[in-house]
């Protein structure tokens, strides 16, 4: 039996590179946001809260980076627990979890090495964002 392992994490660097090239995409979009970035145990590793963003949109920004850290998109996640009343009824009910879009896992040696969240616009625009944020990992 192994008594630990080793797991990959997103670095502080790359997740500024992400809130920054999520920043500009929104801005480019004339839309503020709150994007957040966290690493594989969902503690917060980089966040920007852009000016005229409702406040609201901080703590969903984080809840859809933390919410994907199961491995999808949280778009993916609805459709995922959509057809079981009891996971429908129960999941908002949990602390963290937003089943709509917005956040995506961050992968890297295909594992998740964190998430990315973004609120502020439509859903569309929230997902285009965060697509952005993640291009700048290429």
């Amino acid at each position: 039996m192994e008594k630990a392992r080793t797991t990959l994490s997103i670095t502080a660097e790359t997740a500024l590179k992400m809130v920054e090239a999520a920043v500009a995409k929104a801005k480019e979009l004339g839309v503020p946001m709150a994007i957040a970035v966290v690493d594989e145990g969902g503690n917060l590793k980089a966040f920007c809260r852009m000016d005229g963003v409702a406040v609201m949109c901080s703590d969903i920004a984080q809840s859809k980076a933390y919410t994907a850290l199961f491995g999808i998109p949280t778009h993916d996640f609805f459709n995922l627990i959509k057809d079981d009343p009891s996971l429908v009824a129960g999941i908002p009910n949990i602390p963290r979890v937003a089943a709509f879009g917005g956040g995506f896992p961050i992968r890297v040696q295909n594992s998740v090495v964190g998430a990315i969240g973004a609120s502020g616009g439509t859903v569309d625009q929230d997902i285009t964002v965060v697509q952005a944020a993640l291009a700048a990992l290429d």
